[in-house]
């Protein structure tokens, strides 16, 4: 027996040894002893390593064993150390020495002369290759993310800077920290499935980093480079098929490592305000595939939100001629407002698989999973996980923003907290509305502000129109929301009262039972005109009643599901008794005496006349939703759905059943944001409908469209600018066509005076024809600023001109 148990005892202590991993680091320093931040470091022959962060200091964990590791980083010769592991960490400290790129005659394709075009040439013939040469892979990406004030003003709206944004007291400070760690799966062409295990974000213990492998993917192989917020227009890779129109390259010099021959390219715009880089690309002789980067986007290219952002990425071999990056670094600075910030952003990619086997069904339209527990790794857990070493800065940070957090989600400080916001104030009585919330029980009562509760029109005069809002959210994510309105009008003395229900049963399925009843005045126009706000202040100050109304006393009950990525129902079936109201008031602020209120009726608007008799109506509708190739973001909270990238599809249907006998079917096609390349994106929808049965149908019942009668424009697809709102509604068959194009400032770049302005030039045609009516059309040309936008345009109905003039819009709807 003592034999047996002796044996296992040494089983055990081997297994254990064999498991047991130790830390090699140190730091990487050029010869002088200055830190090279972000060098490389990895096993060679693996796709094991890790990387400098960015004051030179390396670490990561090995077993024992010894070991050719390599240090890289473009700019300097690659070093290899032997190193052995037995039973302690091991720290190696390594100084890299400058690369001297030696410029010498060099001869491409018998040529001598404009070496560096000539090597790009070689690069730009062979991207399409590099593009599509990994057909699939695996890999584990981690991701760290620092944001960093260098300087700001002492004090800001009245509040001091370095209070609220936990700055010490130059105002100095990091802003942001966050790390994660994902498993990142790829797929020709564009299939992409990230599994996100750890996350870490400094200050915020129950937060989600917010960081993407696939938004840190970086391949100038591809033709254009986007990054979101950064422009509207994409940046020319120094490699596109049409790069030799917007580079002059020049070579600065050659090396070689490992029997490789690296050119030195220095990249070149030719024209200073073009969207594209400037800087250095590595190039390996005879293979033209990119060896590293260090390129810059500046703001001479019309960049928002930061003045420089320099991408940093260098390549390893993985297997054979196939070589992928192990790292990428996004680094920027800026100065907005008097603050002046940098900041960085770095992916370590490690243990490559190339020959994965996806499982039947992998690729689903799910692009990343946030697992519920990733936010619950302890500093242990990091300690040993990330595989770039923490500044003295950062875990300074981590440790003040951390013990902060663990105040803050005590008990009696989230009591606090919660007291205060629930505090009644004049601003959030007027302005915002009111919210009562109780975080223990995830119920919120909210009331809707005063400005919204007052209104005025010439049917009910001046009203009153109290709402509020209870939402109660349960852990999983479902909810249910309760929504009792009343409505009292001072001229007609009519009262109406009405609740909306609705229950979301299957948040991450768009699952959705709803339900109202009571009794409203509501817009003939089941597609909107104008708010009871904008319509007060354009009855009362310009004595323009744009919105026409009835009352309905209803029923409805509704459904709402996915029934497979990417097609969503929509079904309701609503009862109404329909009756038509007249006008009752006609007060004004300004007496406009060339200018009457028109009628209730927006057939007869000089006479108030019968629109529709008193009615019933049961009514059925129907619809489908098409998203191809939907993709989505799964967080502990629900999904999170990405804009999609193919034009959607949506399938109605509508019928009437008792007292109304109709029966109507639309389709829409649209896409709004359809890419272009350099020359901007395109935004269009395409509109079909057709009565196919009109026995008996009302004004309401008829097909009605987004018009506009006002100087403030909503300006998503399918709306038009100058179109009467009740004018063209249609009660037979219609095509309506919109089409938008937005130049995103490729004409105005080329116009100095508009260039600093930053502004997207927009032109637009607007389109609808419906049987017995003359075709209405629409041209306008805009620019946009952000959220600013300011259109011109021209209407006509078939040749006759009905108006022009200017359309704004300025981030309200």
């Amino acid at each position: 027996m003592k034999p047996f148990l002796l044996l296992l005892m040494v089983w055990g202590i081997a297994l254990h040894t064999s498991g047991q991993t130790y830390q090699l680091s140190g730091r990487v320093t050029d010869m002088q002893g200055q830190p090279i931040g972000f060098a490389s470091v990895y096993i060679k022959n693996t796709t094991y390593g890790t990387s400098a962060n960015e004051n030179g200091n390396y670490s990561f964990d090995l077993k024992p064993g010894t070991y050719d590791v390599v240090y890289r980083f473009v700019g300097y010769k690659q070093r290899i150390e032997n190193i052995s592991i037995s039973s302690s960490d091991v720290h190696r400290d390594v100084k890299m020495l400058a690369d001297s790129f030696i410029l010498k005659t060099v001869v491409v394709r018998g040529k001598r002369g404009d070496a560096g075009r000539e090597i790009m040439q070689h690069a730009i013939e062979k991207r399409a290759y590099y593009l599509n040469q990994v057909k699939a892979y695996s890999a584990t990406v981690y991701i760290k993310g620092v944001q960093k004030l260098l300087k700001s003003p002492k004090k800001w709206l009245g509040r001091d800077v370095a209070r609220v944004l936990e700055l010490d007291s130059s105002g100095k400070g990091i802003l942001y920290q966050s790390e994660s760690l994902s498993t990142y799966d790829f797929q020709q062409p564009k299939k992409v499935k990230e599994v996100m295990i750890a996350s870490k974000t400094a200050g915020q213990n129950s937060a989600f980093s917010y960081n993407k492998a696939s938004d840190m993917e970086v391949n100038f192989y591809r033709s254009l480079f986007h990054v979101q917020g950064l422009s509207p227009r994409g940046f020319v890779s120094p490699v596109a098929s049409e790069a030799m129109f917007f580079y002059n390259y020049k070579l600065l010099g050659s090396t070689t490592e490992n029997g490789y021959t690296i050119h030195k390219i220095q990249v070149i715009p030719k024209r200073t305000h073009d969207p594209v880089f400037r800087g250095v690309i590595y190039i390996v002789d005879g293979d033209w595939r990119i060896y590293g980067t260090d390129l810059l986007i500046t703001k001479d290219a019309n960049i928002n939100l930061v003045d420089t952002l320099e991408i940093s990425q260098q390549y390893i071999p993985v297997r054979d001629s196939i070589w992928m990056p192990g790292s990428v670094q996004y680094n920027f600075k800026g100065d907005v407002l008097g603050f002046k910030f940098e900041g960085y952003y770095a992916g370590i990619y490690n243990n490559y698989n190339l020959d994965p086997q996806f499982p039947e069904g992998h690729f689903n339209g799910e692009i990343m999973r946030i697992d519920t527990a990733a936010n619950k790794k302890d500093d242990a857990y990091w300690a040993q996980t990330r595989p770039l070493p923490l500044t003295p800065q950062e875990m300074r940070d981590y440790r003040k923003k951390d013990s902060t957090a663990t105040i803050r989600q005590s008990l009696p400080y989230l009591d606090s907290v919660e007291h205060a916001s629930n505090q009644l104030s004049p601003f959030n009585f007027t302005v915002t509305g009111y919210k009562y919330s109780d975080r223990k029980t995830g119920e919120v009562l909210y009331f809707y502000p005063f400005y919204q509760t007052i209104y005025y029109n010439t049917v009910e005069g001046y009203g009153l129109i109290p709402k509020v809002k209870f939402t109660k959210t349960f852990e999983d994510g479902r909810y249910y929301a309760i929504t009792p309105t009343v409505r009292y009008g001072f001229a007609n003395k009519m009262f109406n009262a009405n609740i909306n229900l609705a229950y979301n049963y299957d948040p991450p399925h768009q699952g959705m039972l709803f339900g109202a009843f009571g009794s409203d005045i509501l817009d003939l126009s089941d597609a909107g005109t104008r708010s009871l706000t904008f319509n007060t202040l354009s009855s009362l100050l310009n004595e323009n009643n744009f919105v026409k109304y009835y009352r309905s006393r209803y029923a409805k009950l509704g459904y709402q599901r996915e029934l497979a990525n990417g097609i969503l129902f929509n079904g309701e079936a609503s009862y109404a008794i329909r009756d038509q109201l007249y006008n009752t008031s006609a007060n004004h602020i300004f007496d406009n005496k060339n200018k009457e209120y028109t009628s209730n009726n927006p057939v007869t608007p000089l006479a108030e006349t019968q629109l529709f008799p008193h009615h019933n109506a049961l009514t059925l509708k129907a619809s489908l939703l098409l998203t191809f190739d939907q993709q989505y973001v799964t967080r502990p909270t629900g999904r999170v759905y990405e804009a999609p990238e193919l034009p959607q599809l949506r399938l109605n249907y509508r019928k009437g059943i008792s007292g109304v006998n109709y029966d109507f079917a639309s389709a829409d096609l649209f896409d709004d944001r359809f890419s272009l390349g350099l020359f901007g994106f395109t935004a269009y929808k395409i509109s079909v409908g057709k009565f196919f049965n009109r026995s008996t149908l009302y004004f309401m019942d008829y097909n009605h469209f987004v018009g506009n009668q006002g100087s403030v424009f909503d300006p998503d697809i399918g709306n038009f600018h100058f179109l009467p709102f009740y004018t063209y509604s249609a009660n037979n068959e219609y095509v309506e066509a919109h089409w938008e194009h937005n130049f995103t400032g490729n004409i105005f770049n080329y116009i100095p005076g508009l260039r600093k302005l930053k502004l997207e030039e927009i032109v637009g045609v607007n389109y609808l024809t419906e049987s017995n009516k003359n075709n209405y059309y629409e041209f306008y040309f805009g620019v946009k600023r952000l959220f600013f936008r300011f259109d011109y345009g021209f209407a006509y109905d078939g040749n006759n001109k009905l108006t022009q003039g200017i359309r704004i819009f300025y981030g309200l709807k």
